[in-house]
């Protein structure tokens, strides 16, 4: 058994790892962090936010990506798990689908991601990770809501 928690940094995030920590049986368990390409960022969010991003080097989107799983990890191991790797991953569609992809690659047992806790109108605008993971993956999948 595998686990796979997506990690971003966020108290979501952070909450999801220690509620994994606190009441899942400790097993193999990998952090991962989704990155966007200059690119990726460039075709999604079009010229506008061109100016705003072109100056920064890609590389410093994956050494921070690498620092943030990295950090994810060392909360892991610091919250109890015991067997704790972490990974970053390139988002080239988008960053649910680096997850959902990541999970079948890794024949993760079980997919843990927090929750902003959006709805509504925010939820539709904003889209929703957890739940693109929750309706994409295709093994079982934990969303830990937000903590208090």
């Amino acid at each position: 058994m595998t686990y796979l928690i997506a990690y971003d940094g966020s108290a979501d995030s952070r909450h999801a790892i220690e509620f994994a920590a606190k009441h899942l049986a400790a097993e193999p368990t990998v952090i991962v962090t989704v990155w966007e390409p200059l690119l990726v960022q460039l075709a999604r969010h079009g010229a506008a936010a061109a100016a705003a991003i072109v100056n920064e080097e890609p590389e410093e989107y994956r050494a921070q990506a690498e620092a943030n799983a990295k950090e994810g990890a060392e909360l892991a191991l610091a919250s109890g798990l015991t067997d704790v790797g972490y990974r970053a991953v390139a988002d080239r569609s988008s960053i649910w689908q680096a997850i959902v992809d990541l999970a079948d690659e890794l024949d993760a047992s079980l997919v843990i991601t927090g929750s902003r806790g959006l709805a509504g109108v925010r939820s539709v605008l904003l889209g929703s990770v957890s739940n693109h993971v929750l309706h994409h993956a295709r093994r079982p999948t934990l969303i830990v809501p937000p903590g208090e």
